[in-house]
């Protein structure tokens, strides 16, 4: 029994007891206590930001107080894209306790940490004026195309819906707007801007709704499928294949044809920045329709998605029942008749059979409840049929699978960078949220591509 309580004793006696006193001095370094893997030193070793000041250097005055350095701010919005912080507010609390923070904005323990509303005073002046974070993710997709990381050649195009900051309850008939006005700030401004574009003739970029959200008129009451029906936009990306690097984003309306229309602007601007068009575009059947596919085709881009066909009734026959005889431009119907072209309206082909042809037919049930069979086509439904032959090839297998990519950057954008539902009002603000989270998730791939070393060739051969 003594030799138990002497036992237990001593290993009371070895226990270790942390006192938590605390020293008046610290001797240390940030740069000492900062991983030489950590993401924020990848960042800070490879992308430069002191193109930050250059562009925003005639926005400041040269007398009165010193400003808070913009690359600062910068870089503290993008800690918070990177971590998911959606409140600056938050942002700006975590930043006074974590190390690896502080060291990438170069604000040590004695140096004050910027106001959190610092960030919308310049986010809606200075930031906004300069195109800042615009220019910030094209720079970052040219640092991916010089490092080789983005070819171009195969690419893949959609867009995902990001729930607006307003509510349903927020939306008045159009009709009301002027005497919302008089009291609310925010409508002022809108019916101001619509009246410039009127001017101008610019579109409207609510797409003349009738009823417009009195909190953030540019959104889009929009839904799809089951879901609820809520104000947001779109945030469409066009993504490379091979590196799952967004080389476009465009914010939207929450209209389908305007998924369409962002594809094109975005092919085209990547065309006029690098000189090439992609081989190949992957994307879903939004982007099916007549008029996107006689575009890519006429610049020689290979369409890898389904072709959106026109609505028919089922219990009769459709288009593909129906044989072509392009030297006749006619077509052959089931029985042998002919469907002679009649006229062109609308971007369509009509083509007509008769009530002779179609009286004893003993399929007419099965193929029109009319007196006669009409076919109506889009005048570009020869690229619909090139579409569709391709369906049938292994590139077009291998091209919806990389399409996924896109579904796993928009799951990263709302998971991960906590963009599920938009932090600011109005399309200009919406934009510069999408350019930002954008150049974040590039950011995040590149740095890690440079990082990997390099094998020399001796050992990549052996």
């Amino acid at each position: 029994m003594l030799l138990l309580i002497a036992i237990l004793g001593g290993l009371l006696f070895m226990m270790g007891q942390h006192d938590r006193s605390e020293s008046l001095f610290y001797y240390f370094r940030l740069e000492d206590h900062i991983p030489e893997n950590h993401l924020l030193r990848l960042i800070d070793r490879h992308v430069d930001f002191s193109f930050v000041r250059k562009i925003l250097r005639e926005s400041y005055s040269e007398t009165g107080r010193p400003s808070v350095d913009p690359e600062v701010l910068l870089r503290i919005l993008l800690i918070g894209y990177l971590y998911g912080i959606t409140s600056e507010r938050k942002l700006i609390e975590e930043l006074r306790m974590h190390l690896a923070w502080r060291w990438f904005t170069g604000l040590g323990f004695d140096q004050e940490i910027p106001h959190h509303s610092t960030f919308s005073k310049n986010r809606h002046g200075r930031f906004q004026e300069s195109g800042l974070f615009q220019e910030l993710f094209e720079r970052i997709v040219d640092q991916c195309v010089h490092a080789g990381l983005v070819q171009g050649e195969h690419m893949s195009v959609d867009g995902s819906f990001i729930q607006a900051d307003a509510t349903n309850g927020s939306r008045i008939p159009r009709e009301q707007l002027a005497e919302a006005a008089q009291v609310n700030r925010t409508v002022r401004e809108f019916l101001a801007e619509v009246e410039e574009q009127n001017r101008s003739g610019e579109p409207e970029p609510v797409h003349e709704q009738e009823k417009v959200s009195t909190t953030d008129p540019d959104a889009t009451y929009f839904s799809k499928g089951n879901m609820f029906a809520t104000l947001g936009y779109f945030d469409n990306y066009l993504v490379d294949n091979a590196s799952c690097v967004i080389v476009g984003v465009k914010g939207t309306g929450a209209r389908m044809s305007q998924e369409s229309a962002s594809a094109r602007e975005m092919i085209f601007a990547f065309h006029q920045r690098y000189g090439h068009y992609p081989q190949s575009l992957a994307a879903d059947t939004a982007y099916g329709n007549a008029q996107m596919l006689h575009w890519l085709l006429e610049r020689e881009i290979t369409p890898y998605m389904p072709v959106k066909e026109s609505p028919h009734p089922d219990e009769f026959y459709g288009i593909d029942k129906f044989t072509y005889e392009p030297e006749c431009d006619r077509y052959i119907c089931p029985q042998g008749k002919t469907l002679n072209h009649v006229h062109t309206k609308n971007n369509r082909d009509a083509y007509h059979s008769t009530e002779k042809k179609c009286r004893n037919c003993p399929i007419k049930s099965q193929c029109t409840a009319g007196q006669h069979r009409v076919v109506s086509l889009h005048v570009h439904d020869e690229d619909r049929r090139r579409t569709r032959a391709l369906a049938k090839t292994p590139e077009y297998a291998k091209a919806v699978r990389a399409r996924r990519k896109v579904e796993a950057l928009f799951a990263e954008l709302k998971n991960r960078i906590g963009l599920r539902r938009l932090r600011l009002r109005r399309m200009k603000f919406v934009r510069e949220q999408f350019y930002l989270a954008a150049a974040v998730q590039n950011m995040k791939r590149l740095v890690r591509y440079l990082a990997k070393p390099i094998t020399p060739p001796a050992l990549a051969t052996a």
